[in-house]
C-alpha cells in the first residue's frame, strides 16, 4: 500500500510504499529532509490535528487543489545558444560550394500569365539571375496537364525545372 502525501516545504506530491513510513529522506524537488508520515488510517488535515479512521479525499488533498504556486518564467534577451554543435565543413568542401544545398525550383506557364501578357521569359530569367550561373545544376523542360475549371477540359502547359544549390 502507499502513503500519498505533500513536502511540507514545497508542497510537492509524494508517493512512497508503505513500509517506508517514519523515514527520513530528501525530497526530489526541493532536496530538504521530509519524514514520511504513517500509514494512510491517520491524516493531518490543515488544523493539525490528527484524525483517525476517516478515508482521505484524493481530490482535496492532491497537489492541484492547493494554492497555486506563481514561478518566475527565466526571459532571455538573446536566442539561447545551441547545446548541439553542427560539425564545421572542411574549407575545401566550403570552397567547391557543398554547403549549400540542392534546391529544385519549377517555374509553370500557367503562373506567370498576367492579364493576357505572357511574362514566362521574364520570370525565368529573373530567377536563374538570382540564383547565378555557378550555382545552377541543371535545367529541365517539363510538361504537365492540369483540370480547367472555367472550360471543364485538361489542359496540356509547360514549365522548367531549375536544380540549383542555394
Amino acid at each position: 500500500m502507499e502513503i500519498i502525501f505533500n513536502c511540507p516545504h514545497c508542497e510537492q506530491e509524494l508517493s512512497v510504499d508503505s513500509a517506508g513510513a517514519g523515514a527520513e529522506i530528501k525530497c526530489p524537488t526541493c532536496g530538504e529532509l521530509i519524514t514520511i508520515p504513517g500509514p494512510p488510517g491517520t491524516a493531518t488535515p490543515p488544523g493539525g490535528t490528527i484524525v483517525t479512521g476517516q478515508p482521505i479525499n484524493a481530490i482535496a488533498s492532491s497537489a492541484a487543489a492547493k494554492v497555486a504556486m506563481h514561478l518566475k518564467v527565466p526571459v532571455r534577451d538573446r536566442p539561447s545558444e545551441s547545446l548541439i554543435q553542427h560539425p564545421a565543413v572542411p574549407l575545401e568542401a566550403v570552397a567547391k560550394g557543398a554547403d549549400k544545398q540542392v534546391r529544385i525550383h519549377v517555374i509553370r506557364h500557367a503562373s506567370c500569365i498576367e492579364s493576357g501578357h505572357d511574362r514566362f521569359d521574364e520570370r525565368t530569367a529573373e530567377f536563374l539571375n538570382k540564383i547565378g550561373e555557378s550555382n545552377l545544376i541543371s535545367l529541365h523542360v517539363i510538361n504537365y496537364e492540369h483540370f480547367d475549371v472555367g472550360t471543364q477540359k485538361v489542359m496540356v502547359d509547360f514549365g522548367v525545372m531549375v536544380v540549383y544549390r542555394g
